[in-house]
């Protein structure tokens, strides 16, 4: 139980904290991964965690089905139709988004674990948003002439709701940290539409955790990303009741690794893509976690992360990232020189 709600345990937690030997050697730095890649359901990620949250409080309201948004790729979106199948309920995403042409990455997971996914069209009148509502409202209305119960989870599980599994994950990095012996740790994350990055704030604040928390912001916002945060914690203070205080200037967050947009090849990640498998042996994602690692890179060639410093980076999943078309083009042009047919 965190902050007074309850979530369902289905998870294989802790999930490891591995230390990076090769790459640490490389940069002077002390660089351990939490592998919240290798979560058991749906191939993994970061969302499990908000998802027990989520899937507690649709069954207690009696739901059968789980209704999300998010791109067409949506890695959210994926692990929400995956403990929908484990409890025996449905899952609908709904995005706007083009057809991309094949299905692929996590269009293809989708379908396997049986998620209806509807692809909305821009129609140059309406915003996103509105699309995006007016489906939901649709789709929402039809489920319950069925007879279904619908539970809405927002895009990314960022919500109040969703901050309490990476509060609990700050909890648990604290644990580890502390076990092996780390102190003045700093912990750095992906921040796209933020909830991971705002649970482990507050737990760190709340509860006056020995970790420093920086995120890298990997889409471009209307408000500065450190403005979103001191919105979405108001919010989450308010319902939570919390005399913690903070504001903007509370959140460490860099916009420097955006490159212009959400989810766009860029060369300089698919290098730090490449870095960490050769290095390492660990796969990493084009859209978040390869952001937020060239940018780690990034930080400590310009010092603002010191030689020496205690380094936790957290590996929120993405994989099937790799294989939507976009991405997967770029790769296979690079790469193609390591195949040999003999």
């Amino acid at each position: 139980m965190t902050l007074g709600k309850e979530k369902i345990n289905y998870l294989n937690i802790p999930t490891p904290l591995h230390r990076l030997d090769r790459i640490s050697e490389d940069l002077g730095i002390n660089l351990y991964l939490k592998r919240d890649d290798i979560t058991n359901f749906g191939t993994g990620g970061n969302k499990l965690r908000k998802l027990e949250y989520f899937v507690k409080d649709a069954l207690d309201q009696g739901a059968t089905c789980l209704v999300t948004v998010g791109g067409a790729q949506t890695n959210h979106g994926r692990l929400t139709a995956s403990v929908a199948a484990k409890y025996g309920m449905k899952a609908v995403i709904v995005a706007v988004d083009p057809y991309p042409g094949e299905i692929s990455a996590n269009l293809l997971l989708d379908g396997i674990m049986g998620c209806d996914v509807y692809l909305v069209q821009e129609d140059g009148v309406h915003t996103e948003d509105e699309l995006l509502q007016a489906q939901v409202d649709r789709i929402t209305a039809e489920m319950e002439a069925k007879g279904e119960k619908v539970y809405y989870i927002p895009m990314g599980g960022s919500n109040e709701l969703g901050i309490l599994g990476y509060y609990d994950c700050a909890l648990e990095l604290a644990e580890q940290t502390k076990s092996m012996g780390l102190d003045d740790v700093r912990v750095v994350t992906t921040v796209g539409s933020m909830g991971t990055y705002m649970g482990l704030a507050v737990g760190i604040a709340n509860e006056e955790l020995p970790l420093r928390l920086t995120g890298v912001s990997i889409l471009p916002n209307e408000l500065s990303a450190k403005e979103t945060a001191e919105e979405y914690f108001d919010r989450v203070k308010a319902f939570y009741n919390l005399e913690l205080e903070m504001n903007a200037d509370s959140f460490d967050i860099t916009e420097d690794y955006i490159y212009g947009a959400y989810n766009n090849p860029v060369k300089e990640v698919r290098d730090a893509i490449y870095y960490m498998g050769r290095k390492e042996g660990i796969i990493m994602d084009p859209c978040y976690t390869g952001k937020a690692f060239c940018g780690l890179l990034d930080m400590v060639k310009k010092g603002i992360i010191k030689k020496g410093e205690n380094v936790v980076m957290i590996h929120t999943g993405g994989i099937p990232g790799i294989y939507t078309k976009h991405h997967r083009v770029e790769f296979e042009r690079e790469l193609e020189k390591y195949i040999h047919i003999v």
